[in-house]
């Protein structure tokens, strides 16, 4: 299940899942402490009408959802046949307070009056062994409130033209044996029991008699924040203030941010134009204020694997910038290039991934190789940022940010791509490759490499450091030359090599759709290189629509994620787009184009796209959103449209 919608505002992160219900909840950084107990639960809502009960979340309900193509501005519909109820909800993060609201609409499809209660319920775990949270009932300010620590969630709700929600609950969840106060809503009456501890959940209600046909309007919100003090500030202005007009600041903020990509989509057909505007608002979305570009918001995944994707990869981030920078959209490329300035190690080289704190993420890079010290990193991601840098530049021609940049980061980066090197090959030594997995040299690491080198090499010349610009151009020059040792025999460049003990090469010949990214984006050979043509042969025969949806495969058993064997693997977004762009640039826009259809129909209704697809039912698998398939989507096109 991934998360058709996602909100934030820079702190703030919420994820919405197929439901509508809010089942990632990050504060106070986008990806890093996830306030629900995202594995097992959600935020809960229910409608009691005439003694029946239901969860919009059970099957009978009929429930879309989607986002406005130029704001983080949820429009999610829900139906019961059953009840005769519909509910109309708009979700937004506000952009001035760290509040989730939540406007919903209850309409009484039925030809006679009824009463209709609807419950809200939220279930949050901010200790991490949802031992040691409190929740209770304030009184003072008719508002509930879940605490631990410097950590306050405030929630609470009023009807649009007036009044409150009119009972409450607080109770026991997933402990001794309890389910969770929100079964108490299932008779259409709470308990008020005021507060709990350990293991908690809260429930409110707002009722209200609707004639036939006619609605009520509840506003709904929960608020973050350091201290109950300061989240009582939030709510005190959402209590009395209409939040019509939040929800306008809100759209105002997002359209003046994407405006000036909009501005530059005038030739884009409409189709394109939204899918653009969709997919920089998913990129936005994952943007901590504080310079982490999170990889995705979606934790559904810790359900199937170990961990999540709430990590910052230097690669990652650098390509999530790429088409923000393209389209003037400058901010988030500068928050991002200063955290990883603040990140990059010692000696040079960016890590495997980080947390949106800063801190170092986990790993399964070891230290050691063949019984050999080994740094466990991914050289490509180094290369990465210091290439973006570049793309940076050229874009904006902001030369003081490099002059800022250049010591404290761009030349302790280049001085080691430069000296990361394999005497015997005249290429990088051996690192994980993009995909992690592979320990050793691989071609598109390599490609990277000469792209940052050579990016250096330019920056070096605009601050004058001549002694740099001859190391750097040397070693870029050095690795192009010897790029014929990753040419295979059978015609292609190959994933890579790993040299032995005794210093020969071991050849992984593995057939990768990085290889030939790699080579045409990076490396600086002509597209008339024979090499490249040949890769991309082989590429369109053995990788490209090998599956019965079509799309292109990471390569030859590719094992992550895949389901059935007798496929040599799932078809990824990014991959499928990467080709897009290489046929782009011989010219030929017509095949790109089918690769384009191909991964914008894997769309989720709301526009949401995954990381990679069932090769047989075309089922999303992995997370969605993807930041890095949005990026490509965006990038892609503005190739197709030459902008």
């Amino acid at each position: 299940m991934g998360r058709p919608v996602v909100l934030s505002n820079g702190q703030l992160f919420v994820g919405l899942d197929e439901s509508g219900l809010v089942h990632d909840f990050y504060y106070p950084y986008v990806g890093l402490d996830n306030l629900t107990n995202a594995r097992s639960s959600q935020h809960k809502i229910g409608v009691w009408v005439d003694n029946q009960f239901s969860w919009v979340n059970e099957s009978s309900w009929h429930i879309n959802i989607d986002f406005e193509s130029e704001a983080l501005i949820s429009t999610i519909s829900m139906y019961s046949p059953q009840l005769e109820i519909r509910l109309e909800i708009k979700d937004f993060i506000d952009t001035e307070y760290n509040a989730l609201i939540r406007r919903v609409k209850v309409v009484n499809d039925s030809s006679k009056e009824r009463d209709v209660r609807l419950f809200m319920h939220q279930v949050f775990e901010i200790s991490r062994s949802g031992r040691a949270d409190t929740a209770l009932y304030v009184p003072d300010d008719h508002y509930m409130l879940d605490y631990k620590g410097r950590c306050c969630l405030l929630i609470a709700g009023k009807f649009v033209d007036g009044g409150d929600f009119d009972q409450y609950a607080v109770g026991s969840y997933g402990v001794e044996g309890k389910d969770g106060t929100f079964k108490d809503a299932e008779d259409g009456e709470l308990s008020f029991n005021p507060v709990e501890h350990g293991g908690v959940d809260s429930v409110i209600r707002f009722s209200r008699t609707l004639s036939s046909k006619y609605s009520y309007e509840i506003d709904y919100w929960v608020v973050a924040a350091d201290s109950q003090t300061d989240a009582q500030v939030a709510h005190t202005y959402l209590k009395h203030y209409d939040i019509t007009e939040r929800m306008e600041a809100v759209r105002k903020y997002w359209n003046e941010w994407i405006a000036s990509a909009k501005n530059r989509l005038v030739s884009v057909s409409e189709e394109h134009k939204v899918a653009i505007t969709k997919s920089l608002l998913v990129i936005k979305a994952h943007c901590d204020s504080r310079g982490s570009i999170l990889a995705s918001g979606d934790s559904s995944i810790f359900n199937y694997g170990r961990d999540y994707y709430c990590y910052c990869w230097p690669r990652d981030g650098a390509y999530a910038v790429w088409p923000m920078i393209r389209l003037g959209m400058y901010n988030e490329a500068r928050n991002f290039f200063a955290f990883a300035r603040d990140t990059m190690h010692r000696d040079g080289y960016m890590m495997h991934k980080y947390q949106p704190d800063r801190a170092i993420g986990s790993t399964w890079h070891p230290l050691v190789h063949n019984r050999s010290k080994e740094l466990a990193i991914q050289e490509d991601e180094t290369a990465s940022v210091v290439f973006m840098l570049g793309e940076y530049y050229r874009a904006s021609l902001d030369k003081n940010f490099i002059i800022s940049f250049y010591d404290s980061y761009i030349a302790p980066c280049s001085h080691f791509l430069c000296h990361y090197v394999d005497k015997q090959t005249g290429l990088p030594h051996a690192s994980y490759d993009l995909w992690e997995e592979k320990f050793l040299t691989s071609t598109y690491t390599a490609c990277t490499v000469i792209a940052a080198l050579e990016t250096a090499v330019n920056f070096a010349k605009l601050t004058e450091h001549p002694d740099d610009v001859s190391l750097w151009q040397q070693a870029a020059d050095n690795i192009r030359n010897n790029l014929d040792k990753l040419y295979a025999k059978e015609g292609y460049f190959r994933k890579g090599y790993l040299l032995n003990s005794e210093g020969v090469a071991e050849n992984d010949d593995v057939l990768d759709i990085s290889s030939l990214y790699g080579v045409y984006m990076y490396s600086g050979l002509p597209l008339t290189d024979e090499r490249m043509s040949s890769t991309a042969a082989a590429i369109d025969k053995r990788l490209a629509n090998v599956v019965p949806i079509g799309g292109v495969i990471r390569y030859e058993n590719d094992n992550y994620f895949r389901n059935k064997t007798k496929y040599p693997g799932n078809p990824w977004i990014v991959c499928s787009l990467w080709y897009a762009q290489y046929l782009i640039g011989l010219k030929d826009k017509t095949k790109a184009k089918t690769f384009i259809d191909w991964s914008l129909a894997r769309q989720s209704p709301s526009g949401v796209l995954s990381e990679q697809f069932d090769p047989e039912t075309g089922n999303s698998l992995g997370v969605a959103p993807l930041v890095w398939s949005h990026a490509e989507v965006v990038n892609t096109l503005l190739d197709y449209y030459d902008l």
